[in-house]
């Protein structure tokens, strides 16, 4: 097994129904940056956030990121993922920068083509339309060839020449050191994991597969990674990938608990998505020494060096912080974790 990292993952859930703790956008924002706070405290590694459009759930990271580092000093930040269809890639460089700059370093950026979206065609709607003969997954790739260009540096515009274009090129300001080396590309497929590889981004998969062989998720998805690592060696980059995989785990332990998550079924789902058929995993609820024994025995888990652990979050931060709080005690040591606040 790799040293192992844990995080969060929070898609911002927020709604005024029955039993929420996130009615509104609001409540949510702020429940995530303190979210992010308990999870230092408990010496967890890691606080991303899921982005989507034209849904009531997290939107618009860099703002959230910043005020997430404003109040932690240690634990990395990041997003799994951000849907480059609706990005503009230089502008999003700048805002990373800020963001990276205001944490002292600590930004991953998880960015990919993205998932299903409520709205038809919801990336035309903020103005970028794939241009002829492309698709919206070649658009998706270009802006993040783009955004990784201006986050590493490269001029990407000329300098003005007095009323003309000059030879000299500018880069965006500010550059934020070391932040093109943690940028991750979120893949569905093996084929877009070697991919990844071959561009030198790290590798985040997340609880569902957008094909299917047959064989259990946790394999399938360990053979997702093995391929992109054999990519990344093949492209000749010389630094050490990072590889995340996302796991829904609920230890039992209360009786509220039990009552709203005793009844998972504990086994992976097959099913079509955006017609095709995907894999999704199980979730791991249970006693804790129980979900501890099953999680060391994914395959994907031992792979990966970082799990991030998608929350219910609106449950609010309190039942969120003792849901991480039992996983960093009774299971994470099964997989080989330490808190980051007692490691050399």
């Amino acid at each position: 097994m790799h040293d192992k990292r844990i995080g969060f993952l929070s898609f911002g859930h927020w709604q005024a129904a029955p039993g929420s703790q996130t009615p509104t956008a609001r409540e949510a924002l702020q429940q995530t940056v303190e979210l992010a706070v308990a999870a230092e405290e408990l010496g967890i590694d890691g606080a991303y956030v899921r982005v989507h459009h034209f849904a009531r759930q997290l939107s618009a990271p860099f703002p959230l990121l910043a005020a997430m580092a404003a109040r932690t000093s240690r634990i990395e930040l990041g997003t799994g993922v951000i849907d480059m269809r609706y990005e503009n890639p230089l502008y999003m460089a700048e805002e990373a920068a800020v963001a990276d700059l205001l944490s002292d370093g600590r930004l991953q950026i998880g960015v990919s083509r993205g998932s299903p979206e409520p709205a038809w065609r919801g990336a035309e709607a903020f103005g970028y339309v794939p241009p002829e003969g492309r698709t919206a997954a070649d658009l998706a790739r270009d802006k993040t060839a783009m955004m990784r260009q201006a986050i590493a540096g490269a001029g990407v515009v000329h300098a003005d020449g007095r009323g003309g274009p000059s030879q000299a090129t500018l880069a965006v300001q500010p550059q934020a050191p070391g932040l093109a080396d943690r940028i991750w590309w979120g893949s569905g497929t093996r084929e877009t994991a070697q991919w990844a590889g071959q561009q030198g981004m790290n590798l985040m998969s997340s609880t569902l597969l957008v094909e299917d062989t047959g064989v259990p998720f946790d394999e399938l998805q360990a053979e997702q990674i093995a391929l992109f690592r054999d990519a990344w060696s093949g492209a000749g980059w010389e630094r050490e990938p990072r590889v995340s995989v996302s796991r829904s785990v609920i230890p039992i332990t209360s009786d509220l608990d039990r009552r709203l998550f005793g009844r998972d079924s504990g086994s992976d789902q097959v099913g079509i998505l955006e017609g095709v058929q995907a894999r999704f995993g199980r979730t791991y609820t249970g006693e804790p020494d129980r979900i501890a024994e099953e999680l060391s025995r994914d395959r994907a888990v031992r792979e990966a060096d970082t799990l991030l652990l998608t929350v219910p979050n609106q449950l609010g931060v309190e039942y969120n912080a003792r849901l991480l709080e039992t996983i960093a005690r009774d299971v994470a040591p099964a997989i080989g974790w330490t808190p980051a606040t007692s490691r050399a």
